[in-house]
This record gives structure tokens, C-alpha cells and sequence, in this order.
């Protein structure tokens, strides 16, 4: 609560000692001596300081499973601090603040024991006001206990991390002031209702609305609506006899109508992210810059909701929801995923089943509701993540609803909707999202959002643009939520070589590897490909090829229209601009279309315009000159390839495959370095069992045939009757040769390829440029975000650090390429361009991307095709349109010097 008691930030150094059990942990809190302790920041976590060492997974407990029990070596910190209370603090109730413990806790002040709290994620306060004496110091102990009972209902997919993780506070709470106050702000039709409920009567003001009014009253005014689009907010202030509260009232409106969720009468699209509180080198530990950032990213990037997976957040990341404007769904610190979700035999409860658990579940969702209530910005409550079903969650439920029944309440594992007021599922392919949607007999006919879906987990999420139009189509499917907004990797050094770690790396016996690194951030807060991805499919505008040479524009705003954006469009030939200028276009209101002429024939080859949205002016979170949205249409008719005629090219083949000019060991390539949705689902060990990582090769012949140079090879693994015979013909042209590819697959070969090109090596290179989509990778199911253009870059600036190493820095759609004095052109079909400074080998034995290691030559692939990307790791299975279906291929390249 925003108010205006004294407080001590308690921050800082304070002394500290670990045990490694409770039995090792001295009995001396009472009077410590800690003369000879270490200190500790707060807040933090002791392993992060060296106490100790992380460890990650993502169901499974570290602990034996015997609820409520955990074992005796436990490690144990303390600590302690002494405080000068000030002498102000005289005649007031003085309290003891911890935002957040990690696990169970308990107090002392002064050598008297206060008392002990659990619930790592919400607040806690203790009464100390007859054990210290303002004026004086006073002198503060905490015992942490690594495991409690409280650690099998928070058994969430992150670190384990233990410590005062949040701030600690010292407060002074005068007589008559207020401590539980609840803001109720409805909104409709132009109207704003208010009512200010505390549990000490006083005056509500509103400054900027002309209000003046008694708490417990109802009053009106004209006012606009807050909404993640237009997060319009009010300063109030309560004033009672003992002080000030300050307000910011956000007037809004949930219901749910006719199956769809509505905030002021408009139905919601869910454009969000799962966020975890994260940052590579403190944690769950964030500053105010850290969640400040977090806000920036989702606002610039175009989502409008986060979901707080699992567990309510620090509190003033919640204002900046309120201010900035985004939709929260706000989730109780509770998961119990390592029990599963069935019942389990009578020595092994899922708490959630437990009747000796009921309260504390229920206190937890109380005391979420209550710290929370008065944010705009939660929209949903939810019961917490992956427990099962049992009856302490219909408590939970109805303990909220007690509190708060202007909010609906969301629990994905209610799998029939029997008492939420949301149906949500998590990772449902496309195809059965529309089921949902296009059956409203079903779920009592309840708005549909996916929770999470789109796993970010290394090179990907794929096939997103899919999900998009099943929203767009079926209202009660109201989008959801991507798993998840950044990679948990802490940074370390291994060997002396700074990495972002993962689970395993701390040596830990039990552990779920980079299952933590699943996020659309790398940790250090730099988007991936996916986050780039995501933010083009979520776009609020669409801006699409009419056919007739113009775009359409079509507002998927909720609330605003486009008077506040810049439409501009910048035209290319082959890549370089020619024009650019801004395009007239009205407001354009939510829902609507509207059709644009372009100024511009297209009669020159391969012509693009590019329509880009942009603010018009600066917000609070972008400057103006930000893109919105783009699209682009290619204006001129492309022209059939002609083949190269000429002489018999020069070329050499071997063992080491086919050399020519600079290109040398030229082969046919089946392999990537498995990504995480290949490794997970186990399609990279199906591939293997096909024998496509160990692919031999071999020259079946060589000679001029019909005008070229013929090469005939067999590509093929050993101890299986399948394999590629390839014919390469070779045609010599004006500074350089043409290759004409032709595979044809034999015997019984594999369904699906992880890929389909040739790989060759060149002299090192340190610039490429290209002709084709970018700037950023791109794959069949990645697309799009991916731009036609013409791009440079270094080699190194080509490669995406995945956590973990894996196929990555690919550029589908290349027309051509120059790899310094090196130019390589599509003549017909399009390839697929990956440049780089080690081999697919290098690449899939690397565990982290210090270990990998530039060689003295550069590798290039150039691919007929790619499987697609997908979302397997945790998700679907990739669908079989973004296979790469074995069959016969040609491929036409010009290589010239």
C-alpha cells in the first residue's frame, strides 16, 4: 500500500552465516554473536554468493518426497542486523516488513522471538512495537530454512534459489491510519463509478475528476477508461487521522459476456508472455530498472498481458502494469507439479488433495488477493500452476471470490471448468484450439485462453502465425500466453570461460539440463529470433497485399484507432531504395479495413514496398519514429529463370567431395545440429536411428556428359539400404561455373529430412551480404518476421547464442550471396543460406557457446529446404505441412568470383 509511514529500508549488508542442517545451526539468535560471521546483501540469495550452489528442475522435487516432511540437512542461514529505530517512530505501531522469503522464516528482535512466516513470494509482517524502543537500536535476526513444508506447494520450473530475496522494511504505523483499503472503479459508457472501502473511515479525494467523498460512498463522473491500449489513470488520496494513502485509480470493467471475456464492453485478445522474475546474475532479486525493462520490452514489442508464472510478483512491477499498460493474470504462489496430477497412493497426498493443507492454501490466495486487489492492471486471478485437481482449490477459489467477485478466477488443471470462470488449456495444437472455439457447448461456454503455448525453447517457437488466425477467427479463443519471456541461464565461468549456466552445471545430481532456457529473451535481456517472431504475428495492424498492386490495413486495435500512427513506404529495386515517403491515410477505427494505392508501377526487377506503421509521436514507452507494424508486397511479376549455356566447368571430386574455384569439399548435407524441439520430443534420435547423422559419401562418377562436367555421388549411411544419388553438372559461365543439382532418393529412405543442400568450405570470411529475407533468421515456420532486403553482416553477427548450441543463423528465401570475392546466385529456386565459422559438428557437441571455436577456414550450407522449427520441445509436434518430406530435389546455382 502506498501510504505515508515512516519506513527504514533495511537493505544492504547484513551479517550472515550458513549452516549446512538445521542440527548445525547454534541455537544462539537471541543474543548472536557475529563477530566472526561473512555479510550478505539483502536482498539476494546465499547461493548466488557463493553459499552453496543453484540447482533447476523443473518438476521433480530435490528432496525425498515425503510430505510435509524435508530432510535435517537443511541448510540454514542467518542473519542479522541492528537497526536505529528512529525516535520519531514514538506512538505508533511499529512493524517489520519482508516482501519475500525463500523458504520458511523465522524473527527475532531484541533476543525475543517474534514469530515465523513461509509463502516465499508474499508479504510478511511482524509486530515489534513492544520489543523495540524508538530512538534506540534494535537488533534483528532472521533464520532461513532452505526447505519447509512450504517447498512442496512451490515446486515451480525455475532454480532453486533460497534467502531475503525482496526488501525489508521497518515501518512506523501511526494511530487511525488505514491498512486495508480496496479501490472498487467500474467503468461504462463514458461513466466511471467509484467506491474507496478501508478499514478506517476517512475522506477520498480526486483532484482531477472534482470528487470530495466519504469512504464507503458511491460517487460518479465523467472519466476515461483504463485499458492495456490506453492505461488512463487518477491520483487519489485518502486521508484519515492518522494519514495519506495515495491512489491511482484505473476505472475498468471485466465481464464476461456471451462467452467472451470483455474489459469495457471490448473484447480482449491476449497477446502475452509467462514471466518468471529473473536476471542472470541475482536471480529473482530484481531493481526497479530490471522490471522496468521487462515492461518496455513486452510494451515495444507489442504484447498487451503477462501472466506471473507461479507467483505473484514484486509489487511495483504491478505499477508499471498499471501505468504502462498491460493485462495481468496474477498467480498464487502454488505448484506442486512434482506429485503429477493424479492421485497418489494415501502416503503421498497432493497437497491440493490434502485436507492438512487447506489452510495454508487458502491463506496464500488470501493474502495475494489482498496485497494485489487495487491494481488495474489484474484483470484474472488465477489459483496457481500444475498441481491437479482437489478440493483445497475450489477453497482457494472461493476464498478469492469472497474477497474480489469483480475479477474471474483461472486454473488450467480444472480440465472441465468445473468452477473457474476461465477455460484454459496449455500448449493445444491450432487445429484443436478451433475445436474449442467453434464449439461453445463445451467448458460451460467459457472464454478460451491458452495459458501457455509458443515454447520459446532455443530456436524457435515456430508455426505461431497459425495460432494467430484461430484467435482471430473464433471470439471465445482469446489468445494467450508465450512460455515464457526470458532464459533462466545465470552467469558463471566453467573452465574460465564465462557461460550462461544451466541445471546441471552446478553439479547437481538431479536436474532438467537447459529446460530453464525456454524464454524469448536471451538472459542478458537481448531478444531472440522468436521474440522478433512473436512480436510481428501479435501486430495490431495488418498490412497485406491486395492483389490489385495496393495493401490493405486492417486495425486489430482493441480500443484505439490510428490517428496516433505514421504510415510511410520505402520502395526497393534488387534490394537498394529508390523512394520513400509518408502515405495519407485516415484514422482507421478497431475493427476496420481500408484499402492503399501505392506510388509505384513495380516495371523494374524484383521491386518490394515496404509499409511500415510508426508513432507519431513519443508515448511513455517508445519514441516516436517506433514501428508498429510492416508489411510488404512485391510490385513487379518475377521472370522465369533461363539456363546457362557453355562449356564443360572445371571441377575435381574425391572422397573429400567436389571442389571448384575457392569452393572446396562440396557435398550433399542431410544433418543439423539438433534444436531443443528436435532433441525433446526425440525426432533428432529417430533421425539418428535412419542414420542421417553419419551420412557417408561417395563418388559413383565423373566426366563430361551432354555439354557439362557431371559429377554422380551417393550420399548414405552405413549398415542402412537407403541413400541420395545426387548429379551435379557443372557449366562453365562468364567468371565462374553453374551447378545444376538433381537428388533422388533410393531404397528405404526416411520419411522427413532434418534438412536438404550442400555444405562446402571456403577461405575464411568476414563479411556476407545478401539478397533475400532478414535481417534475422529465418525458417519455413519463422518467417514472419523475416523482410525481403538487401543485408550485410559479419560471420560472427550471423550466428543466434543459443544457451545451449544448436542449428541456428539459417536465412530462407537467399537470392544471392557474396562471401567476400565469392558470389553465389539462386537461378530458379530459392536457397536457404548459412554461413559459418565452425562445423555442424562443432556446433552439435558444444554444450555452451563459449565452446565454440571460429576454425581458420569458413562453412557454408546451402539449402533446397529445412524442417521446420516447431514448438515440440514442450508443445506439439511439428505439423507434417513444415516437414521436409523426402523426395526428388533440384537445385540451380551460379557461382562466379
Amino acid at each position: 500500500m502506498d501510504d505515508d509511514a515512516a519506513r527504514v529500508a533495511l537493505s544492504g549488508d547484513w551479517s550472515f552465516r550458513l549452516s549446512p542442517s538445521v542440527a548445525d545451526a547454534p541455537d544462539d539468535l537471541k543474543d548472536p554473536d557475529t563477530s566472526g560471521w561473512d555479510t550478505l546483501a539483502v536482498p539476494g540469495h546465499w547461493q548466488l554468493s557463493g553459499y552453496g550452489a543453484p540447482a533447476y528442475t523443473n518438476i521433480v522435487y530435490p528432496f525425498p518426497l515425503e510430505p510435509p516432511y524435508v530432510p535435517t540437512d537443511n541448510p540454514t542461514g542467518d542473519y542479522v542486523r541492528t537497526v536505529a529505530v528512529p525516535a520519531s517512530f514514538a506512538g505508533s505501531r511499529i512493524v517489520l516488513r519482508f516482501e519475500g522469503v525463500d523458504s520458511r522464516f523465522a524473527v527475532w528482535a531484541n533476543g525475543s522471538f517474534v514469530g515465523w512466516s513461509s509463502g516465499s513470494r508474499l508479504p510478511s509482517e511482524f509486530d515489534l512495537t513492544s520489543l523495540v524502543t524508538p530512538g534506540s537500536d534494535a537488533q534483528i535476526a532472521v533464520r532461513v530454512h532452505q526447505w519447509s513444508a512450504g517447498s512442496y506447494v512451490e515446486d515451480q520450473d525455475m532454480w532453486w534459489l533460497s534467502g531475503i530475496f525482496r526488501e525489508v522494511n521497518l515501518l512506523a504505523l501511526r494511530p487511525g491510519a488505514a491498512s486495508d483499503v480496496f479501490v472498487h472503479s467500474s467503468y461504462a459508457d463514458g461513466v466511471g463509478t467509484l467506491r474507496v472501502d478501508a478499514d478506517v473511515a476517512g475522506v477520498v479525494d480526486v483532484p482531477e475528476l472534482g470528487l470530495s467523498f466519504a469512504t464507503g460512498d458511491s460517487v460518479t463522473a465523467p472519466v476515461e477508461p483504463w485499458s492495456a491500449e490506453s492505461p488512463r489513470l487518477y491520483d487519489g488520496v485518502l486521508r484519515t487521522d492518522g494519514g495519506e494513502v495515495r491512489l491511482r485509480i484505473g476505472f475498468r470493467t471485466i465481464a464476461i459476456v456471451d462467452g467472451v471475456f470483455t474489459v469495457n464492453g471490448n473484447r480482449v485478445l491476449f497477446n502475452g508472455v509467462n514471466r518468471h522474475e529473473f536476471h542472470p546474475e541475482r536471480g529473482r532479486t530484481l531493481t526497479e530498472q530490471d522490471m522496468l525493462d521487462d515492461v518496455l520490452i513486452m510494451k515495444r514489442a507489442g504484447m498487451n498481458a503477462v501472466r506471473t508464472s507461479h507467483y505473484p510478483p514484486h509489487p511495483y512491477f504491478l505499477s508499471l502494469c498499471d501505468e504502462y499498460g498491460l493485462y495481468v493474470v496474477d498467480e498464487c504462489d502454488l505448484e506442486t507439479h512434482g506429485f503429477g496430477y493424479e492421485p497418489q497412493p494415501p502416503n503421498l497426498p497432493n497437497p491440493v488433495m490434502d485436507p492438512r493443507w487447506r489452510d495454508d492454501l487458502v491463506t496464500r490466495m488470501q493474502r495475494m488477493v489482498q496485497r494485489d486487489k487495487n491494481h488495474p492492471s489484474i484483470v484474472i486471478w488465477s489459483l496457481g500452476n500444475e498441481c491437479g485437481m482437489g478440493e483445497n482449490l475450489k477453497a482457494m477459489y472461493d476464498a478469492a471470490k469472497a474477497i474480489d467477485p469483480s475479477r474471474p478466477v483461472h486454473y488450467e488443471r480444472d480440465t472441465e471448468a468445473e468452477f473457474v470462470d476461465i477455460y484454459s488449456r496449455m500448449y493445444t495444437d491450432p487445429a484443436g484450439c478451433a475445436e474449442i472455439g467453434a464449439d461453445t457447448s463445451k467448458y460451460r461456454n467459457l472464454p478460451f485462453i491458452l495459458c501457455e503455448y509458443g515454447h520459446a525453447m532455443g530456436n524457435g517457437p515456430g508455426g505461431l502465425l497459425d495460432y494467430r488466425e484461430v484467435f482471430e477467427k473464433y471470439p471465445r479463443c482469446q489468445g494467450g500466453f508465450i512460455w515464457e519471456f526470458i532464459d533462466h541461464g545465470l552467469r558463471t565461468t566453467i573452465d574460465g570461460r564465462e557461460v550462461y549456466a544451466y541445471g546441471g552445471d552446478f553439479g547437481e545430481t538431479i536436474h532438467d539440463g537447459n529446460f530453464v532456457c525456454d524464454g524469448l529473451l536471451f538472459p542478458d535481456r537481448t531478444p531472440s529470433p522468436g521474440m522478433l517472431e512473436f512480436s510481428k504475428v501479435i501486430e495490431p495492424l495488418r498490412i497485406v497485399a491486395d492483389g490489385k498492386g495496393g495493401v490493405t490495413v486492417t486495425n486489430h486495435y482493441e480500443v484505439l484507432d490510428t490517428s496516433h500512427l505514421t504510415f510511410r513506404v520505402v520502395v526497393e529495386v534488387e534490394g537498394s531504395q529508390v523512394s520513400s515517403e509518408v502515405l495519407t491515410v485516415p484514422p482507421i477505427a478497431p475493427g476496420e479495413t481500408v484499402s492503399l494505392e501505392l506510388p509505384y508501377d513495380g516495371s523494374q526487377p524484383e521491386t518490394w514496398a515496404t509499409i511500415s506503421a510508426e508513432l507519431g509521436a513519443s508515448t511513455a514507452w517508445a519514441d516516436a519514429g517506433h514501428r508498429i507494424a510492416w508489411g510488404q508486397v512485391r510490385l513487379d511479376e518475377p521472370v522465369a529463370a533461363v539456363a546457362a549455356a557453355g562449356s564443360p566447368a572445371e571441377v575435381s571430386a574425391d572422397v573429400q567431395g567436389i571442389s571448384f574455384g575457392t569452393v572446396s569439399s562440396a557435398r550433399i548435407e542431410v544433418w543439423r545440429a539438433p534444436i531443443d524441439n528436435d532433441a525433446q520430443p526425440g525426432v533428432a534420435d529417430a533421425w539418428r536411428e535412419e542414420g542421417l547423422h553419419r551420412v557417408q559419401h561417395r563418388v559413383v562418377s565423373a566426366g563430361e556428359r551432354d555439354g557439362a562436367w557431371e559429377v554422380v555421388t551417393r550420399t548414405a549411411p552405413p549398415a542402412l539400404q537407403w541413400g541420395l544419388r545426387s548429379t551435379w553438372r557443372f557449366v562453365a559461365v562468364d567468371g565462374g561455373v553453374q551447378l545444376e543439382l538433381n537428388v533422388v532418393p533410393e531404397g528405404l529412405f526416411p520419411e522427413v529430412l532434418p534438412r536438404l543442400g550442400i555444405t562446402f568450405e571456403v577461405p575464411k570470411v568476414d563479411r556476407v551480404e545478401w539478397f533475400g529475407t532478414g535481417p534475422n533468421e529465418a525458417y519455413v515456420d519463422t518467417q514472419e518476421a523475416a523482410a525481403v532486403g538487401k543485408y550485410t553482416s559479419t560471420v560472427a553477427d550471423l550466428q543466434t547464442p543459443y544457451v545451449r548450441p544448436q542449428e541456428n543463423g539459417h536465412r530462407i528465401d537467399t537470392r544471392w550471396a557474396t562471401l567476400d570475392t565469392l558470389r553465389i546466385d539462386a537461378v530458379g529456386t530459392l536457397f536457404g543460406l548459412t554461413v559459418r565459422d565452425w562445423t555442424t559438428q562443432d556446433l552439435e557437441t558444444a554444450t555452451h557457446t563459449a565452446d565454440l571455436t571460429p576454425r581458420d577456414r569458413t562453412f557454408v550450407t546451402l539449402d533446397l529446404a529445412q524442417t521446420g522449427v516447431g514448438t515440440a520441445a514442450c508443445g506439439p509436434a511439428l505439423p507434417n505441412r513444415d516437414k521436409l518430406h523426402t523426395a526428388p530435389a533440384t537445385l540451380v546455382l551460379r557461382f562466379t568470383q
